[in-house]
């Protein structure tokens, strides 16, 4: 790709296409989408991801679709991206394409498929001991990360949340008077409110007591580097956090996700004893699809594994 020559003209309309592609939407989608096509652009060894979207509006039909499916390939197979990840990467070629195709830049369109969505192949998470050994970790301590790290850590597994539902919580989405939260849950316009454990509400209170009241977030960044100017912290610094305590406490692989897992596993077993309905699951996971949530008392109960003792007994 690195000899294709691009025509300047071109490179301008591609310029003011991106500007117009990301226009007009929430920054948490722009964020995502630039995401996305910079991960392109790194593939094909572009600068940026207009020379990126150039060079790929150069190509004939079938040189664009080869070298998406190519992009495809290498993610399934070298980065093992997710199913969710690659279909969001592919998705966000696609638009840009669609556009330049309504716009006359280029004349085809890009036919390349989703990968084939997997279920979950193990939703449980860390387990309740090494998340108590997180908590207890963090509640010895009394620095200003500590106390910050562990209000976050209550929300994660307290309400199962997402790393950008955290991140994109601004101080005043709190009322310690009403014990609620208001988040923006994934694909939501609008936030939602949740009501807080005593405990989550306590470490969260904690943090605000200590927290600076120059900036609208609620989590930001504490390194040197954001010092004088407070920055909210995002879901890469949130990564860094979570496996930053795990490298330190001997917790290996550790995510923010697994967090989540953790906490959906930990509520089928509060469904279990306490025999409440199946929906209510749905209600702490806020996933979309019952069938998902499913996933995770399936895990829990290992129907398959019963099943199939059961069913050899027959011979």
């Amino acid at each position: 790709m690195g000899n294709l020559i691009v025509k300047e003209d071109l490179a301008v309309n591609v310029s003011s296409l991106i500007s117009a592609f990301l226009s007009g939407r929430k920054a948490t989608t722009i964020n995502a989408y630039k995401q996305d096509l910079t991960d392109f652009a790194n593939y094909v060894k572009a600068t940026d991801i207009n020379e990126a979207a150039s060079r790929l509006f150069n190509l004939s039909q079938g040189e664009a679709n080869l070298l998406v499916l190519q992009f495809k390939n290498y993610l399934v197979t070298e980065k093992q991206l997710s199913s969710a990840t690659v279909n969001r990467r592919l998705a966000a070629i696609r638009s840009l394409s669609q556009l330049a195709r309504t716009l006359g830049i280029v004349s085809w369109s890009l036919e390349i498929e989703n990968q084939k969505n997997q279920a979950y192949r193990d939703t449980r998470g860390i387990g309740i001991e090494a998340v108590n050994k997180i908590i207890s970790y963090l509640k010895s301590k009394n620095d200003h990360k500590s106390i910050r790290d562990l209000a976050i850590l209550r929300l994660l597994f307290d309400l199962g949340l997402r790393r950008n539902e955290v991140c994109t919580i601004d101080i005043e989405d709190i009322s310690i008077s009403n014990s609620t939260i208001n988040i923006l849950s994934k694909g939501k316009t609008q936030k939602e409110c949740l009501n807080l454990p005593a405990s989550t509400l306590e470490a969260i209170q904690n943090w605000i007591n200590i927290r600076s009241n120059s900036t609208d977030a609620l989590f930001y960044r504490l390194d040197k580097a954001s010092s004088s100017n407070l920055k909210r912290l995002t879901g890469s610094g949130l990564y860094v956090i979570i496996t930053e305590l795990g490298a330190k406490l001997g917790l290996h692989n550790l995510s923010v996700h697994k967090f989540r897992h953790s906490a959906i596993t930990a509520c089928c077993e509060v469904i279990k004893d306490h025999n409440l309905g199946l929906e209510t699951l749905v209600k702490f996971s806020r996933h979309s699809s019952l069938n998902t949530a499913l996933l995770y008392m399936d895990h829990l109960e290992n129907k398959q594994k019963t099943l199939s003792d059961l069913v050899s007994k027959k011979v």
